[in-house]
């Protein structure tokens, strides 16, 4: 049965594990105090959300979001019938109003993700033009709150892991899946956790609320 993150308890539960696992963490989870927990609804308004977010930062992300909240946009019949110079206007640039479109008409049952192999819910996703295997991660995540999804193509990631671990340069996203392997059946939380230590760092945000 899929583990799916739903409180506090169940970052701690993870955390815990992990630091048993990998007592590398340990010092991670010192400096930053427990992770957040990062659940979002579901839905078409959160995968456009993550949309909105590739290949941004995360203060350009949000502002972004908020000004397709204050459209509507966040509904796609709204989004529908908005032009692309509306959406334009909201700060999407023409790849995105593309996929934004795309997924109003994918018509996703967001409701069978949940209980859908990882794969196979990473598959459905990925079928949808402009959602990429990062994009469906994060919203598998997030958003269902999957317990052993990671996103390893995250640079934000990837640069903690360089930190946590001492390499000498940042893992490719190849070897940090690999490395993800040994933290299942938490890698979820390993993620959060990560990000929590980017933050603390970098001292700046490694993905967009």
């Amino acid at each position: 049965m899929t583990r799916i993150i739903e409180t506090e308890a169940d970052i701690l539960e993870g955390c815990a594990w992990l630091v048993q696992a990998e007592p590398r963490f340990e010092p991670a989870l010192a400096a930053t105090g427990t992770p957040p927990l990062r659940r979002r609804a579901g839905g078409f308004g959160a995968l456009l959300h993550t949309i909105c977010a590739q290949q941004l930062s995360v203060a350009a992300a949000d502002s972004v979001w908020r000004k397709l909240c204050a459209a509507g946009a966040d509904d796609p019949l709204i989004l529908g019938a908005m032009s692309e110079e509306d959406l334009r206007g909201c700060g999407l640039s023409r790849p995105k109003v593309r996929y934004a479109r795309a997924l109003i008409e994918a018509g996703i049952d967001y409701d069978a993700l949940v209980s859908l192999p990882e794969d196979e819910a990473i598959a459905a996703l990925t079928s949808v033009k402009g959602i990429g295997v990062w994009t469906a991660e994060i919203y598998l995540m997030f958003s269902i709150g999957r317990a052993d999804v990671f996103a390893p193509g995250d640079l934000a990631l990837q640069e903690s892991a360089r930190l946590i671990f001492d390499l000498t340069t940042r893992p490719d996203e190849k070897d940090l899946r690999s490395m993800s392997l040994d933290w299942s059946p938490w890698r979820g939380v390993a993620a959060r956790l990560m990000w929590a230590y980017y933050r603390h760092a970098k001292n700046r945000e490694g993905i967009s609320e």
